[in-house]
C-alpha cells in the first residue's frame, strides 16, 4: 500500500440534498444489496424519515479516505480468493477511519458511517434482534438516501473505482462524513 490520505469537503447540507438525496431511488438499492449480503441495522428500511436527520443540520463535512496503491500491487493480477482477502483487509480499516469521525462529533453534530456498518462479525438484524452497538452504529451516507458515487467525483474529484478481473483498482475511497451545526 502506498499511503492513505484523507480528503474532505464542507458544503451546505440543504444544497448536498437537493443535488444528492434520493432516499427512494437509493433505499431500493440498499435492500437489494442486503438480501444478497445479509441484513443491517445502519441501512432501511426505516422505522424513521431520513428527510428528518438531514433536515436537523446545516453543513455537511464529507470525509474520504483514499488509499493509493503501489506500483507492484496494482501490477500483480490476484486470484478470486487472494482478492476477497485483500479486499476484507481493507474494508477492516473503515472502523479506524470511522473512529476518526466519533472524534469530530459533539451534541450539535452526527457522524455518518463509510458504507455499510461493520462493527459486529454478523449484524444481529439478520436474527432480528437489536443492534448490539447503537451507541457506535451510524448511518452512512448512502443509507440516507445520498448518492455517493456522484458525489464523490462532483465534489471531491474521484470516481468509485473498484476491483476488476483479479486486478486493484488505481485507488479505493471510503466515504463518510459529519453532519454539523444543528438547526
Amino acid at each position: 500500500m502506498s499511503e492513505i490520505k484523507k480528503i474532505t469537503a464542507d458544503v451546505d447540507v440543504q444544497q448536498f440534498y437537493d443535488e444528492y438525496v434520493d432516499f427512494e431511488k437509493i433505499s431500493k438499492l440498499c435492500i437489494e444489496e442486503q438480501e444478497i449480503l445479509g441484513y443491517n441495522w445502519n441501512y432501511p428500511p426505516f422505522d424513521f424519515d431520513v428527510d428528518e436527520i438531514w433536515n436537523s443540520y446545516n453543513k455537511f463535512k464529507i470525509i474520504a479516505f483514499k488509499i493509493d496503491f503501489s506500483a507492484e500491487e496494482l501490477d500483480h493480477t490476484f486470484s478470486d480468493d487472494e482478492l476477497d482477502f485483500v479486499l476484507k483487509r481493507f474494508e477492516r480499516l473503515k472502523v479506524k477511519f470511522m473512529n476518526e469521525i466519533y472524534m469530530l462529533e459533539n451534541e450539535d453534530s452526527l457522524g455518518l458511517f463509510l458504507g455499510k456498518c461493520n462493527l459486529c462479525m454478523r449484524c444481529t438484524r439478520e436474527f432480528g434482534a437489536p443492534c448490539k452497538m447503537p451507541f457506535k452504529m451510524r448511518y452512512s451516507i448512502e443509507s440516507l438516501g445520498g448518492e455517493v458515487d456522484r458525489a464523490a467525483e462532483d465534489i471531491l474529484g474521484y470516481k468509485i473505482l473498484y476491483a476488476h478481473e483479479g486486478k486493484l483498482p488505481e485507488y479505493l475511497i471510503f466515504i463518510g462524513g459529519l453532519l454539523y451545526d444543528k438547526k
